[in-house]
């Protein structure tokens, strides 16, 4: 009988080791389950490879290896704890002999694994609709640029109630050594905040890609990782592949956007276990177009009635939508957000009366932010400039002065911020004349190329900006005929593609 046993353990190998705990409801909110705490029935629990769901005690188990990150999948009507920081603590890092040796430091050892990993969930007051912010690439590259954060966005910020929000990746600039002062910066604004890995957060030095997020998750966790609110699934995704100079033959190191076969693998575990009724909001650093599995990507999409993806990076925004020559085979294109910059132009350009670069974007666009509003398995997303008010939705150009017998002849431009190819945009001249046609134009912001050029002819501390780009948002008319005289406005009105409108208003002098 022994030597049956013995034979079938090398037929099948030995059981693999399993990490085990409980996910319970923290009544008290004290972070640890006490003996009147009951576990949680049917909630995720993902090891970065394989999930599963708890049982009727709330009890579960998973394999591990020696550098595992354990988190549970919030659910609908749950929070996790977050800490002083606002950031949610829904992860346990596993990783006995720490990070390798970094320049900025990863995850201490953390010795034996506990005899139960324990996940503790607070009931919430989380309604099918609510509201989320998105920004993009807050990238400062030391405190005077996080003093630019706080000082022109953070403390003047209205959350409108969101009940969370995520930064889009590149939440620092290369020096990872002030991610706890970022931190504490937005904290200030008091709700949740999730991060996604850009590819100014990772560890130059490290020789693996694998490693190349060790301070990351110190900070944050899991690199890849998924949670609910509502009806909506959000999905974090790590598309930022490092390539260390010693793998490579001209021995430069360099990213690519990249999931790799792992997350992919995660990626459609975690979609098969997501009801078909659930929105799913996939969020990245690297615009979904230059990613490589695309294709794969896209096609996990199309199963999915209601799905929706973000990025930055660019420092630009743009909406794109794919269709099936993308690999997407769905009627309706897949919706990808390029989110508007935090930092804009990465802080450049001339400083304000209180000291606080421009930083106006490469499309001519404000730095800012977004707001996203769900409502069940729906959403709409509006553009917010920093420091300005909500119905600043575009900038108008048009001439101070126009002679009668120039008008018919004159071009307007706007520039919709938050505008797609779904929009659309008309104007008026004065206040009763008929609504005409605006003509979406791709072609360079006006003024953004005079501030490039004016820039870079003057000697001067602050950054350059960067080279103007065709904006996708632009749009162009000419002048009708009118027989006003004087100051008259020219009215901009625009509907996106959610239904939102918005109007705007410049006025110019029509002389003989």
């Amino acid at each position: 009988m022994v030597a049956t046993a013995l034979f079938l353990s090398v037929l099948v190998g030995p059981s693999p080791a399993l990490a085990r705990g409980v996910v319970f409801e923290d009544v008290n909110r004290n972070g640890r389950r006490d003996t009147n705490e009951r576990g949680i029935p049917g909630v995720s629990v993902s090891n970065q490879d394989e999930f599963t769901v708890t049982n009727g005690r709330g009890e579960w188990q998973l394999s591990y290896g020696d550098d595992t990150i354990f988190f549970v999948v919030k659910p609908q009507g749950y929070m996790t704890p977050v800490d002083d920081r606002q950031l949610p603590k829904f992860y346990y890092v596993h990783k006995p002999a720490g990070s390798p040796e970094l320049r900025y430091g990863g995850v201490k050892p953390t010795g034996p694994l506990p005899s139960s990993i324990d996940f503790p969930l607070h009931k919430s007051n989380e309604p099918e609709k609510f509201k989320a912010l998105f920004f993009g690439d807050t990238q400062s590259r030391n405190l005077r640029e996080l003093k630019y954060l706080t000082d022109d966005l953070i403390t003047k910020l209205d959350p409108e109630g969101a009940l969370f929000g995520v930064t889009l990746g590149d939440i620092l600039f290369d020096d990872l050594s002030f991610f706890d002062e970022h931190n504490q910066a937005i904290a200030l604004i008091g709700i949740p905040w999730y991060n996604v890995l850009g590819n100014h957060d990772i560890n130059f030095d490290a020789k693996h890609d694998h490693h190349s997020d060790e301070t990351f998750e110190r900070f944050y966790g899991p690199s890849y990782y998924s949670f609910d609110y509502g009806l909506a699934h959000f999905v974090v995704l790590d598309n930022v592949m490092w390539h260390h100079p010693d793998t490579q033959e001209d021995k430069k190191g360099r990213y690519t956007a990249a999931l790799g076969e792992r997350q992919m693998e995660w990626l459609r575990r975690d979609l098969e276990r997501t009801d078909d009724d659930k929105l799913v909001v996939v969020m990245m650093h690297i615009p979904l177009d230059s990613l490589a599995e695309k294709k794969d990507l896209l096609g996990l999409l199309s199963k999915r009635p209601y799905s929706l993806s973000v990025s930055a990076h660019t420092h630009f925004l743009e909406h794109r939508f794919f269709t099936d020559k993308d690999g997407f085979t769905r009627p309706k294109p897949h919706h990808h957000l390029v989110n508007v910059t935090t930092c804009g132009s990465w802080w450049g350009g001339d400083p304000d009366q209180y000291g606080i670069p421009h930083s106006t974007m490469s499309d001519g666009g404000p730095r800012g932010y977004s707001v996203f509003s769900f409502d069940g398995n729906q959403y709409s997303i509006e553009f917010r400039a920093s420091n300005r008010p909500s119905s600043y939705q575009m900038n108008i150009y048009a001439p101070e002065v126009v002679r009668v017998d120039e008008i018919e002849t004159t071009q307007i431009m706007a520039n919709v911020f938050g505008g797609s190819d779904l929009s659309t945009v008309e104007f008026r001249v004065g206040d009763f004349g008929d609504w005409k046609p605006m003509t979406q134009s791709r072609e360079k912001d006006p003024v953004y190329e005079a501030m490039v050029k004016r820039a870079d002819a003057l000697t001067a501390p602050f950054r350059k900006l960067p080279a103007p780009i065709n904006s996708p948002h632009l749009w162009k008319a000419t002048l009708p005929a009118t027989r006003q005289r004087g100051v008259v406005p020219i009215h901009v009105r625009t509907k996106d593609m959610f239904g939102q409108v918005y109007i705007s208003t410049k006025a110019i002098r029509i002389e003989y």
